[in-house]
């Protein structure tokens, strides 16, 4: 009998067991959605820069990182030639190469150019199980549910993850959204093992894609409205502080990156919130030790002097071209114009080109609708996280009009606010939907049964008699 007992599903066994399947169904869509060009034709490398890929990919299983990172490839951009190591961002090689090095170890024989074919819808797959993980930790798993569901169908993600399709983008979001979640742990939780986790992931995102500048924007603004907002904290404080320093030093380590985050303007902002953030809690300190006039006087002086520093430094840095300025493509999505009158060969690109209304109902279908309504459920509820999704939703919308190219990261925030609403509707308005449980009978104030166990009969009026036996009144029950 306790063999039999242990073996019972509970209704909370049936609940970890019903998020499994949902979850696992998910994966599988998202991997099968993706295969229609190999079903369709074969297994082929399409397009020129997933060809490239290819092609290093193959060398780097070959021959090893150490001649792939000091290859010169005479082949690309003839006649000139290119060095492999110091031009591409490897983490996307890395990470084919090293799964094609374990399947081979486990006797699993898969040819190279298969594994670079099946790499993008694998990790669509695992991009839906970190999407539940992260809406899971702003909101509910009922909405994390959702998230998964729609980020494994949104055409937005799909046209850039299907088979074939070998580029860096194809495991970017993973990256994006990986980070993100071990971000907003760090910021939960206040843990260094939670910030130090980020960092890896943001080195993972530095490697695969140069869209980390987008997260590593994002992240000190978040950060700047925590501490205008006043919702700066010890926890904040640990969490950005580790993520900048370690990130750092480890996303130098690429070679095309190199020096740029402590070069290059558009890493300046982040270096500006850390030091803010130095500012922030050392003021703090000195509040509690201080006298409040003491600390008036102080805390002007302070300000004038440290601000003026601060500015005169980063002009002199700037005109002696110590820090670069900010490239073409970065003044174009702060001047949508600035690209066509300047840098001709920038906007003649398509995917530069500003998104229209209709690309945003083909790529994000209901979603859409349903972003404006997960806004609102964050607005209603603010906290740290919550903001941090806001603001990370509202920035991508302006760079996704901007560019149709960034589309693919609007789509990611879409799927998770777009569950958000819709699982803050559902629950409204269905409510004996939001958990499993068996409900016991009960007795009535004269002996009739009630019956929660129907959604609809908690929304409408009861017929219940009256105490006179002779009429009948509709009388709304309380819940």
């Amino acid at each position: 009998m306790p063999k039999v007992a242990y073996f019972r599903v509970t209704p909370e066994r049936q609940q970890i067991l019903l998020k499994g399947l949902v979850l696992s169904i998910c994966c599988v869509l998202a991997f099968c959605v993706r295969l229609f060009s190999v079903l369709r034709f074969e297994s082929v490398i399409h397009e020129f820069d997933p060809y490239f890929n290819y092609r290093t990919t193959k060398f780097l299983t070959e021959e090893g990182f150490y001649s792939f990172h000091n290859w010169f490839d005479d082949a690309a951009w003839y006649p000139l030639g290119r060095i492999i190591g110091g031009t591409i961002y490897p983490g996307l090689m890395v990470t084919a190469a090293t799964i094609y090095k374990f399947l081979h170890f486990i006797n699993i024989p898969i040819d190279i150019r298969n594994m670079c074919v099946f790499l993008a819808p694998l990790f669509s797959s695992l991009t839906t199980i970190v999407t539940y993980l992260l809406t899971k930790e702003l909101s509910n798993s009922s909405a994390g549910l959702l998230a998964a569901a729609f980020i494994a169908v949104v055409p937005g993600y799909i046209s850039r993850s299907v088979a074939g399709s070998y580029d860096n983008e194809g495991i970017a979001i993973f990256c994006m959204l990986l980070t993100y979640y071990f971000w907003i742990k760090s910021v939960k939780s206040g843990n260094v093992f939670w910030s130090v986790l980020c960092s890896i992931a943001y080195f993972y995102m530095v490697s695969s894609w140069g869209g980390y500048v987008f997260l590593i924007n994002l992240i000190p603004i978040h950060v700047l409205f925590c501490i205008i907002t006043g919702r700066f904290s010890h926890r904040i404080y640990v969490a950005y502080t580790t993520v900048y320093c370690v990130g750092t030093i480890l996303s130098m380590q690429i070679s095309f990156v190199g020096f740029q985050p402590v070069q290059t303007s558009e890493h300046m902002g982040a270096l500006g919130v850390f030091g803010l953030c130095q500012i922030v809690s050392f003021v703090a300190f000195l509040r509690k030790k201080l006298s409040a006039a003491n600390f008036a006087i102080l805390w002007q002086t302070m300000l004038y002097l440290i601000g003026g520093v601060v500015i005169a430094a980063v002009l002199v840095l700037t005109v002696s071209g110590k820090i670069a300025p900010w490239t073409g493509r970065f003044y174009s999505l702060l001047d949508p114009s600035y690209a066509k009158n300047n840098i001709p060969i920038i906007a003649s690109v398509s995917e530069h080109q500003p998104t229209t209304w209709s690309s945003f109902y083909f790529d994000l279908h209901m979603l859409v609708f349903m972003f404006p309504v997960g806004l609102y459920v964050c607005f209603k509820d603010i906290n740290d996280h919550n903001m941090f999704i806001i603001l990370y939703g509202v920035t991508s919308m302006y760079f996704a009009a901007v560019m149709v190219r960034l589309m693919l990261v609007l789509a990611p925030v879409m799927c998770i606010l777009g569950a958000i609403g819709t699982n803050h509707v559902l629950t409204s308005y269905m409510k004996n939907l939001d958990s499993v449980q068996v409900v016991k009978e009960k007795k009535g104030p004269k002996g009739s049964k009630v019956d929660n166990t129907y959604p609809a009969k908690n929304e409408v009026c009861c017929p219940q008699r009256a105490e006179n036996n002779s009429m009948k009144d509709y009388v709304l029950r309380p819940r």
